[in-house]
């Protein structure tokens, strides 16, 4: 087995611990409505959203970008050092963020963060290996890398947003879901989409230029667009609306094109995956289709204001994106790339865990829009649902010990 497969198995691993940290925090989140924990609410709020954006999703994608594209570019060393240095300020991270929020050390190690992906960035532009970089494929890598750099716009914003307007200005928001925006719909969706042409293209299966230059452009001029409706809880004028929506528009066209083309190939397409695999894609088709339906409502102005007035439809429109729509591709593409042992129980227990939270999120969202009543024990139900998620990650995490890591490959 080459020696690199190793660190990045290890790296994977890595990651999954971040996972099974989120989910351990998203626990004690839900469980913060049933018991009495000392612990401060928001603190550990920023403490979960950062160590699953970074630690899982961001570690999971650079682990998988590297093995796809760089992995026999003879460029493990200087690879390595980036990793230590990210785990270095996802560590500090972890340390500081439960117990002061946003304050000094924590804003340090998160700025640090931004700088190691400014590393890996520059890193993996320089050292693509020229029979790639006329691929499609890196295209959509370089796009995604693009994204990448461009969310940290939001962060770096933030600072100067507090010192200047306060944490109550309009701005302070629209920093905060710039940076969502472009780190969900552009780095991680563009990453996965990378993923998913290079495996097709390493297969011979190449998607015709003139299909993939509309897929590729109506994919990005879509995200790039949909951000105007991250703005439209401000009240702007209706052309944020009609662009916005066009926006969404262009990414489900996008959608269309990809599945028109996989239906044109499907039996060379079957042949690359089995069938556990071609069900997993199937399902993250679902998801993403209507994540994007979900996101093209938000033009229509009364929906606009139900995803405003109500937070729950955006925690669940969130955590459908997060949960659902990325870690289930990331799951399957590591799978693939025999970086991670997919156990199918415990897959398929995280997949039931996910589906009852984003039910009873939704619920509770509804139930607000409509001034009904929530069942009495709801709280209780979704933290032990909440649960089901930490169960399954924890068991893919015994699954994947180093010496059965080695002792399966």
């Amino acid at each position: 087995m080459a020696r690199h497969m190793v660190h990045l198995k290890n790296h994977t691993r890595t990651a999954l611990v971040y996972f099974v940290l989120a989910a351990f925090l998203g626990c004690v989140l839900r469980f913060f409505r049933v018991l009495e924990i000392p612990v401060t609410y928001k603190f550990i709020v920023h403490t979960h959203s950062h160590i699953a954006l970074l630690g899982w999703v961001y570690m999971a994608l650079t682990t998988l970008l590297y093995k796809l594209y760089l992995s026999k570019s003879g460029v493990d060393k200087k690879y390595n050092r980036i990793y230590w240095f990210t785990q270095l300020t996802m560590v500090g991270m972890l340390l500081t963020f439960p117990f002061q929020g946003y304050a000094f050390f924590s804003i340090v190690f998160s700025t640090l963060f931004l700088f190691a992906s400014y590393w890996f960035s520059w890193f993996f532009y320089r050292n693509i290996p020229a029979n790639l970089k006329s691929s499609k494929s890196i295209r959509c890598a370089m796009a995604a890398i693009f994204y990448l750099l461009i969310s940290s716009i939001g962060p770096w914003a933030l600072g100067a947003i507090m010192s200047i307007l306060g944490s109550e200005s309009v701005w302070y928001r629209l920093a905060i879901y710039f940076y969502l925006h472009f780190l969900y719909n552009g780095w991680m969706m563009m990453a996965l989409v990378a993923i998913f042409i290079f495996i097709l293209e390493k297969h011979r299966i190449n998607i015709p230029t003139n299909k993939f230059n509309r897929f590729f452009w109506f994919l990005n001029i879509g995200i790039v667009l949909s951000f105007l409706l991250s703005t439209l809880f401000a009240e702007p004028t209706m052309a944020f609306y009609i662009f916005g929506g066009i926006g969404a528009v262009l990414q489900l066209l996008a959608f269309y094109d990809l599945l028109q083309f996989i239906m044109g190939v499907r039996k060379q397409f079957t042949a690359l995956f089995s069938r556990f695999h071609q069900n997993t894609l199937k399902l993250v088709v679902v998801l993403w289709g209507i994540k994007m339906l979900l996101q093209l409502l938000t033009a229509i102005p009364y929906f606009t204001h139900l995803t405003v007035t109500y937070l729950d439809f955006t925690i669940g429109y969130l955590h459908w994106t997060f949960l659902g729509v990325v870690t289930i591709s990331l799951m399957l593409f590591l799978n693939r790339c025999k970086l991670l042992i997919l156990n199918k129980g415990f897959f398929y227990l995280y997949v039931v865990g996910f589906a009852f939270t984003e039910t009873l999120i939704f619920y509770k969202a509804i139930t607000s829009w409509l001034s009904t009543p929530l069942f009495s024990s709801y709280y209780l139900i979704l933290a032990l649902s909440s649960t089901l998620i930490l169960v399954a990650l924890f068991g893919l995490w015994i699954k994947n010990k180093p010496n059965t890591i080695l002792n399966k490959t």
